[in-house]
């Protein structure tokens, strides 16, 4: 399997392609940044082939009516059809439903995505007196992510979000910490706008230079590829 198209002409072109098969492509930032829609227009566009979507939203982003939107009317119970939702409720629903796909996957699912890894993870982190032993969980589930992935040459997405560093403001640390970044093989950042459209960086890639980026905005239809020019600031930032 080559890459498979992210649905949107700005992130094929940023990706040389789309989304590696084969590998877990994190794709971070801030709230409102896009992570969701970027997902979502993934699923809509491997469901619309044909093949199976399992799609785990803890975080309850997913939405009927703009998944109707991404599909613009079309197709729209085919694609439905396609796509798997799980809802885990809890850091141990979590672990659950991903320590059961290994079992699962088969040659009908083309995609797998977790919107987000994290959100359920920070909660738990703030729960347990142990945080050690919450990583260890995060690490098995991007184990066993990893194992799909290779194992059946598909692309895996998962969202995560950020946080600001103690020490520099202007950076952002990752949910997940290194966990994320060494278990990633792809990791592209979002970032918001002054002007409400929508940068996207490479952060890491096998093959694509760090720090190339694309710029879109966010339409009913999808993403819509934009030019950067005047007006381009990220937000709290002069």
């Amino acid at each position: 399997m080559g890459t498979i198209t992210t649905g949107s002409e700005a992130l094929d072109t940023l990706l040389d392609g789309g989304f590696e098969p084969g590998i877990i492509t994190t794709i971070y930032g801030p709230s409102g940044a896009g992570k969701t829609n970027v997902v979502m227009l993934a699923a809509a566009s491997m469901a619309r082939t044909g093949k199976k979507v399992i799609f785990i939203d803890t975080e309850g982003g997913y939405s009927v009516e703009r998944l109707a939107q991404l599909s613009d009317g079309k197709e729209h119970d085919k694609i439905l059809g396609n796509i798997v939702f799980l809802q885990p409720l809890t850091y141990r629903e979590q672990l659950e439903n991903i320590g059961k796909l290994p079992k699962l996957v088969n040659d009908r699912i083309g995609l797998i995505i977790v919107d987000s890894i994290a959100m359920l993870y920070r909660l738990e982190l703030g729960a347990r007196e142990n945080p050690m032993e919450v990583n260890r969980e995060l690490g098995l589930q991007l184990s066993y992510l990893t194992q799909i992935a290779r194992g059946h040459n598909i692309p895996v997405l998962v969202t995560t979000q950020v946080y600001s560093l103690f020490d520099e403001r202007e950076k952002i640390g990752l949910s997940g910490g290194d966990l994320m970044r060494y278990g990633s093989k792809c990791l592209i950042e979002l970032q918001s706008l002054k002007s409400g459209r929508r940068r996207a960086i490479i952060r890491k890639h096998r093959h694509l230079p760090e720090e190339k980026e694309a710029f879109f905005e966010i339409v009913n239809e999808g993403l819509k590829t934009v030019t950067p020019g005047k007006g381009f600031v990220l937000f709290g930032k002069d």
